[in-house]
């Protein structure tokens, strides 16, 4: 794939202006000297020198006049880029100057009509989002019992027939140990396997006995016995921090709940990692969620990014209008880091509409 040099604007529209003003220079002077307003020089030395003097004269002047054009015209497309590139953070844009009363003016006005009903927008599904979690939390109890009947579906298909299959073995174990003790062994090593497998299936099935949504928590105080738990049960050191103070719609802290839920499961599966690290900064206009860890790392690939995991924290983040990003690399470990743009009202608050934040 090629990719074409860029240049500056402000160097090309200074050479724009030296060549316009040689040309316009060249052309006048040449009439001039036709019609005789110009007289004939006595010697080519003279003749070098006025022409010398001219041509400098034209090229300071067309640098000057190039410079001072497109510096101004690119000091008001900066204004419209880092606005653009806010809105691509996932962030509010500030409110932009006043650009004038032409095209480029305009089209200020325009991106700052797009910018308000873009705020808009991601209120209206941060919004939504909180209703949702409200609705899930009326459907909870009827969750309930049909989680309790998938869990016990799955310790009788899985976890039961291991520890069956143990017994067995290890039944086996004491008639063998006397007459074969070689045998005894591979079956002393079948069952040690066995186990391993057992207790990687009861530490999943663990992981999701964690409540679906905070229940009634904040998001620090519901992520902070997460780890606690988590730490008690499995060999990984998590380092949680959670700047004090953070204030969030209902709707926001069960997503960010579970893309954490869903991070910590993919990383005890898949990553090998012995530490993990889980930061929430809140940003003057926005909340910055960061998820690292040493493990194994991946290739990121297209298949790699419409996984189950990784497809459904990308659907969370899109629900409350924000922006996902993930860096990794195989034997580099992993890091995800999460922005969700913070809207808030004409006092200054986040914009929770009474949506049942308890604290």
């Amino acid at each position: 794939m090629n990719h074409k040099k860029t240049s500056n604007m402000v160097t090309r529209s200074m050479g724009e202006g030296i060549l316009l003003c040689v040309v316009v220079g060249v052309v006048v002077f040449y009439m001039l000297y036709t019609y005789g307003y110009v007289k004939s020089f006595p010697t080519w030395g003279m003749i070098l020198k006025v022409a010398g003097a001219v041509i400098l004269v034209l090229i300071g002047t067309g640098a000057m006049y190039g410079f001072y054009e497109s510096y101004r015209f690119k000091s008001r497309l900066e204004m419209l880029r880092e606005t653009l590139l806010m809105w691509e953070k996932g962030t509010p844009a500030r409110e932009l100057p006043p650009l004038g009363h032409d095209e480029l003016g305009r089209l200020g006005e325009q991106l700052e009509r797009i910018g308000r009903k873009w705020q808009e927008q991601v209120t209206s599904l941060q919004r939504l989002s909180t209703d949702n979690a409200q609705l899930a939390e009326q459907a909870r109890m009827t969750a309930i019992v049909e989680e309790r009947q998938r869990l016990a579906r799955e310790l009788h298909d899985a976890v039961s027939q291991q520890l069956f299959a143990i017994s067995m073995t290890a039944t086996a174990v004491g008639r063998t140990l006397d007459k074969d003790f070689d045998k005894a062994q591979r079956q002393v090593a079948l069952i040690e396997e066995m186990s391993s497998v057992a207790q990687s299936e009861m530490r999943a099935l663990l992981l999701h006995l964690r409540p679906v949504y905070l229940e009634g928590k904040r998001l620090e105080q519901g992520l902070r016995d997460l780890v606690q738990e988590l730490q008690a049960k499995v060999p990984m050191e998590i380092d949680f921090e959670m700047e004090s103070g953070v204030q969030l719609v209902k709707g926001i802290e069960n997503h960010l709940f579970r893309i954490v839920q869903e991070a910590m499961s993919n990383t005890l599966r898949h990553a090998k990692a012995t530490r993990m690290e889980i930061r929430i900064v809140q940003r003057p206009d926005s909340i910055r969620l960061t998820i690292r860890d040493n493990g194994i790392g991946f290739e990121m690939d297209e298949k790699k990014q419409t996984s189950y995991g990784l497809s459904t924290m990308q659907e969370r983040v899109s629900e409350i209008g924000g922006a996902i990003q993930y860096i990794t690399a195989p034997g580099k470990g992993t890091r995800i880091e999460v922005s969700v743009p913070v809207i808030y009202d004409e006092s200054g608050r986040n914009d929770d509409h009474g949506n049942g934040i308890t604290d």
